[in-house]
């Protein structure tokens, strides 16, 4: 079984200065892919990256609550993270296994940390990883636009860290 893994849609990455690239869109692929989760009674999993005391993001910061225009429903299992990959120093690996799950299906923001950093993690602590190659973004860079981020995670991960699939191609 596959679970659906949510990475920092919250409130200051949504709604922050550096706005993300087709985050409108990036929205609507999430709330798509919940819909999906919940018809197959696929878990679903919210990260919300938090920080150190007297950072923008420390906890119980109102940017580290999941940004409202995702559809929660409360059968969601929210969780806190402090490190860009969602597994450590986090109980999500216990938690996946204690309900049998074997794959998780990635997307969020922002690309090129959180988004890459779990990918890689779920492959090295035996799950089956799913990139959703239209489901994470991040912001421009002054090195690099946010397309060319994505685009260039999408090709980098695909094969030997996730399997990379379009979000209307996915079936739970």
């Amino acid at each position: 079984m596959y679970a659906l893994l949510i990475l920092d849609i919250q409130v200051g990455l949504v709604h922050g200065p550096e706005k993300p690239w087709r985050c409108e869109a990036l929205l609507q692929t999430v709330n798509t892919l919940m819909d999906k989760a919940r018809s197959a009674g696929a878990p679903i999993f919210l990260a919300r990256h938090i920080g150190p005391a007297g950072s923008p993001i420390e906890p119980g910061s109102p940017l580290t609550e999941v940004a409202q225009e995702l559809k929660l429903l409360g059968d969601e299992v929210v969780f806190e993270k402090r490190r860009p990959n969602a597994f450590e120093m986090t109980d999500l690996a216990d938690n996946l296994r204690s309900r049998e799950v074997t794959g998780v299906v990635i997307t969020g923001m922002k690309t090129q940390y959180c988004v890459d950093s779990t990918c890689r993690a779920a492959r090295d602590l035996g799950f089956d990883a799913v990139l959703i190659a239209d489901g994470h973004t991040c912001s421009d860079t002054p090195v690099m636009k946010a397309q060319d981020i994505v685009a260039h995670h999408n090709a980098t991960l695909a094969g030997p860290f996730c399997q990379l699939v379009q979000a209307e191609d996915w079936r739970f």
